[in-house]
């Protein structure tokens, strides 16, 4: 996965939570950081504006450490952007 998705991820988490970013690391658990179901509200909102995606809810229950984070959020950028044209050329050209 991209380092610089991961990065912005990280940031995500520090700022909605509130903590300093060197807390939060692919390693954490949402336990360790004291995120609980609310705090995990808010980070997916904020992710979910970072990112321009769809979080589904059934998949967030299962997330309990930033690594799962991560993946997950990777996934639905890669789906994205790969559901997207690559320029608009291409775009016109398909309809």
């Amino acid at each position: 996965m991209p380092e610089e998705l991961t990065e912005r991820i990280l940031r995500v988490i520090a700022t909605s939570k509130r903590i300093p970013l060197e807390q939060v690391t692919i390693t954490s658990e949402f336990q360790q950081l004291n995120i609980d179901s609310m705090d995990a509200v808010e980070i997916l909102f904020a992710l979910e504006n970072e990112f321009d995606i769809n979080i589904p809810d059934e998949e967030v229950r299962e997330v309990r450490t930033v690594r799962q984070m991560v993946d997950g959020v990777a996934k639905l950028v890669a789906a994205k952007s790969a559901a997207r044209p690559v320029n608009s050329a291409d775009a016109a050209a398909s309809q």
